[in-house]
C-alpha cells in the first residue's frame, strides 16, 4: 500500500511548475498585469482653482474607483505647462505619473523650444475629457449685434480691432488671428493674464471685444454689459442660441480648448488602453457631465487615436497661421 504523501507525489509535481510559471514572465508582463500598483499621480499644468485644475478634481474619483488605486492630483503651474511637463517626460513609462493639459499643450512647443524633452516625442494620448468653445463678446457700448457687424465695425477701426484673450498663445489668441486672417480684417490681440480681466474690461468698456470661456463671461453676459455674437466651435456648444463662426461665414471655422490626460511615450499599450478605459468611466458619469456642462464644457470619449489626429490637425493650423500671418508666441 502506498503512503498518503507518496501517492500526492503526481500532482505536486504537475502543480509546483505551474505555481513558479509567473516567476519565468518578463518583469514587463508582470507589472502589466498588476497595472496600477501603487497611487497614480495626474501632473496638473495649471494652478489650483482654475477651469483645468476643477476638472481634473472632477474626474479624480472616477479615475480612482475604475482603477483601483488612490488619484493624486498635483499642480505644478508655470512656464506655459512646461513644469509639469517635465516632471512627467523624467518619470518611467509605467502609467503611474500622468499629464493633465489643455489646448496649449500645442502652442507649448512652439514657444519652449530648448527644453530637454519634447512635446511631440515624449507623450503619448491616452485621451480627450472634454472641449470648451471660446465665445467672441463684444462691451455693450459698441452696439454690435452679429458677426457681420463685427467685421463691419473692424474695417473702419484705424488701428485695428483691439480683441482680449485670457493669454499669449491660448485659443481665444488663435481664434482671433485666424478670423482675422480668413476675413482679411486687421485686429489687435490683447493678452492678459486670465479670462477674468477680459470680463472686467469688456464689462468696463475698456475692451471693444474679447476671447472668454463660457464660465468666465457668464457674470457679464447676464450683467447685460457684454454681448455674445459667435462660438469658435464647429456646432453650437455652450449657448445654443448663439451661432458660430463656422455658420456666420466662415465654414469649417473651428477652435476649441480642450483637456486631455497624457501618459509616457513607451507606456505598454495595454496600460494605456486600460487608462482610456478609466477616462472613459470618469466621463461617462452623469454627475460629471452635469458639472462639465455648468462650466461651459462638453464631456467627449477619451479616444486617444481621435486626440492624436487632433495634435497632428492643430500642429498644423498653428504652423500655417505663423507662417501666413507672422504670428509669434515668444
Amino acid at each position: 500500500m502506498r503512503s498518503p504523501i507518496t501517492g500526492r507525489r503526481p500532482l505536486l509535481a504537475a502543480v509546483l511548475p505551474a505555481l513558479a510559471a509567473p516567476a519565468l514572465l518578463p518583469t514587463g508582463a508582470l507589472a502589466q498585469s498588476a497595472f496600477p500598483n501603487r497611487p497614480i499621480r495626474l501632473v496638473v499644468a495649471f494652478a489650483a482653482g482654475g477651469n483645468s485644475d476643477t476638472m481634473s478634481r472632477l474626474i479624480q474619483p472616477r479615475l480612482s474607483e475604475f482603477l483601483g488605486q488612490p488619484v493624486v492630483v498635483e499642480n505644478r503651474a508655470g512656464a506655459g505647462g512646461a513644469l509639469a511637463a517635465g516632471q512627467v517626460a523624467s518619470a518611467p513609462p509605467d502609467g503611474h505619473t500622468l499629464f493633465f493639459d489643455a489646448a496649449s499643450f500645442i502652442i507649448a512647443q512652439f514657444i519652449h523650444r530648448n527644453l530637454p524633452f519634447d512635446y511631440e516625442r515624449d507623450f503619448q494620448p491616452v485621451g480627450m475629457v472634454a472641449e470648451v468653445p471660446y465665445i467672441l463678446a463684444v462691451t455693450a457700448g459698441t452696439g454690435i449685434r452679429d458677426l457681420q457687424g463685427y467685421l463691419e465695425q473692424t474695417k473702419i477701426t484705424r488701428d485695428g480691432m483691439p480683441f482680449g484673450s485670457p493669454g499669449v498663445g491660448n485659443t481665444g489668441h488663435l481664434a482671433g488671428t485666424l478670423l482675422a486672417h480668413r476675413s482679411n480684417t486687421k485686429m489687435e490681440h490683447v493678452p492678459y493674464r486670465g479670462g477674468s480681466e477680459v470680463a472686467r474690461d469688456l464689462a468696463a468698456g475698456s475692451l471693444p471685444s474679447g476671447y472668454l470661456s463660457l464660465n468666465s463671461l457668464s457674470p457679464v453676459l447676464e450683467s447685460g454689459k457684454a454681448r455674445a455674437i459667435a462660438l469658435t466651435s464647429g456646432t453650437r456648444m455652450g449657448i445654443e442660441s448663439v451661432p458660430t463662426i463656422a455658420e456666420s461665414g466662415f465654414p469649417g471655422f473651428d477652435l476649441t480648448s480642450w483637456n486631455a490626460i497624457f501618459c509616457r511615450t513607451g507606456t505598454p499599450e495595454p496600460i494605456r488602453r486600460k487608462l482610456e478605459e478609466a477616462v472613459n468611466f470618469a466621463t461617462r458619469d452623469d454627475e460629471v457631465r452635469q458639472r462639465l456642462a455648468t462650466m461651459g464644457a462638453t464631456a467627449v470619449p477619451a479616444e486617444a487615436d481621435r486626440l492624436a489626429a487632433r495634435l497632428v490637425s492643430e500642429r498644423a493650423l498653428v504652423q500655417n497661421l505663423m507662417r501666413d500671418t507672422g504670428i509669434s508666441f515668444g
